[in-house]
């Protein structure tokens, strides 16, 4: 197995660290653009594997060549959120970026699996899915598993439970459409309705949807790393092992949930070819009208980006 990550920045060397430390594949090949940066970071991480016992390679790399053959990339390359900035403001930009660099690893990876972080997420699949020529079942976002992960994080911490015991799903776009799901949310089986009132739930709700920009707010130069990188690496290690997890992922819709044409959170099935399934859960009127109005805030985005 051989997994390369573009984007030597903090969410991908975090995601290699994470793989590698996870031995997820045999060659961890770290790319980017700035000279020196992934070799010495992929130098650090290998040198770390005597203490924390693995032995996957680590390599660092500005070449696309040295990622030739890989089976999975995790593509993390653009600009991060400033304070003030949305997603969206990163549009233009990281969609250049994320085009080049799918079309340089595409080339050499032509059977890869690509697994997008790039913001704003939604789109930069689009971009991804046109840029390589991949099946939609090869092209899948991260943004569910993120924005699920925070959402049960303010959960354990408002009910002063463990994490491990609460569940949860959101869906639609990665932005401020986001859609969580309080009726498919559960502590230990417990219906969160049960345990919550209804202002309690919306301020989680609504927490959930701003968790990147709180994070944003406090960094003032960056934005959220360990939570994304983990997220990402969590769908990598489903492909790896096919374990046919059901996570919430961006990918391209074509009539399901009475969506076309469009990329937006659902929940899939992840295995060793990808996303093999879409798991077209029961809405009620409300939370189905907020999908699709997530979903348009997406489209809009989407006809943005010409090629």
């Amino acid at each position: 197995m051989k997994i390369t990550v573009i984007g030597a920045g903090n969410v991908g060397a975090t995601a290699a660290q994470r793989i590698a430390e996870k031995e997820l594949a045999n060659e961890v090949v770290l790319i980017d653009v700035v000279e020196g940066m992934p070799q010495g970071k992929a130098l650090d991480m290998y040198e770390s594997a005597p203490i924390e016992g693995f032995d996957s390679m680590v390599i660092g790399t500005n070449n696309y060549d040295t990622t030739a053959n890989s089976d999975i990339i995790v593509i993390t390359a653009g600009i991060p959120r400033k304070p003030g900035m949305s997603r969206d403001d990163l549009l233009n930009t990281n969609a250049g970026i994320m085009k080049s660099v799918v079309e340089q690893a595409a080339k050499v990876s032509p059977n890869a699996i690509l697994v997008i972080v790039s913001n704003p997420l939604d789109v930069m699949v689009h971009v991804a899915m046109k840029a390589s020529g991949f099946d939609r079942s090869r092209v899948i976002g991260m943004a569910g598993v993120l924005d699920t992960a925070r959402f049960r994080s303010f959960i354990a911490m408002e009910l002063n439970v463990s994490v491990e015991d609460v569940t949860a799903f959101v869906l639609g776009g990665h932005g401020d459409s986001m859609v969580p799901l309080p009726r498919y949310t559960s502590v230990a089986g417990i219906p969160l309705t049960d345990l919550c009132d209804a202002a309690t739930i919306d301020r989680l709700v609504t927490r959930a949807r701003n968790g990147g920009i709180e994070i944003v707010n406090f960094l003032k130069t960056g934005s959220a790393f360990y939570a994304p990188s983990a997220a990402a690496v969590q769908m990598v290690e489903a492909i790896v092992k096919d374990k046919k997890r059901i996570l919430p992922c961006a990918v391209l819709l074509q009539g399901e949930f009475g969506l076309t044409d469009t990329i937006v959170g659902v929940p899939v099935k992840l295995g060793r070819k990808g996303m093999e399934q879409i798991i077209e859960i029961k809405l009620t009127e409300a939370e189905a009208a907020a999908l699709k109005a997530s979903a348009d805030d997406v489209r809009v985005n989407m006809e943005k980006v010409k090629f």
